[in-house]
């Protein structure tokens, strides 16, 4: 079966500029590694830069990374996924994107 890996770029700081609190991510680790059973995560931050209207909102950003079996439950769960994310991160979006990827 194909497989594909899957990014998740979440923010440090709310759009206000206030820290998120660590608990969230630790909320988000746990849900994945319990769906997929292995999760990558690069916490050195990433820069982010992006114009909403007429605001500019620059992001301190941490990506989850999980490469697994590429199926239509998957991407639901994803899709679901990024919907809770928003709601827990305070977000206007979540990127989450979704790459094929080929084992060696």
């Amino acid at each position: 079966m194909p497989s594909e890996r899957y990014e998740i770029l979440l923010p440090l700081k709310y759009n206000d500029g206030t820290a998120v609190e660590p608990e969230k991510f630790q909320e988000t680790r746990r849900e994945l590694v319990s769906q997929f059973g292995a999760l990558t995560m690069e916490v050195s931050p990433l820069a982010g830069l992006w114009v909403s209207g007429e605001r500019e909102y620059q992001d301190e950003l941490i990506r989850f990374v999980v490469d697994t079996e590429a199926t239509p439950e998957t991407n639901e769960f994803f899709q679901t996924l990024k919907e809770r994310l928003k709601d827990r991160f305070r977000q206007i979006e979540i990127w989450v994107t979704a790459y094929p990827i080929r084992l060696i």
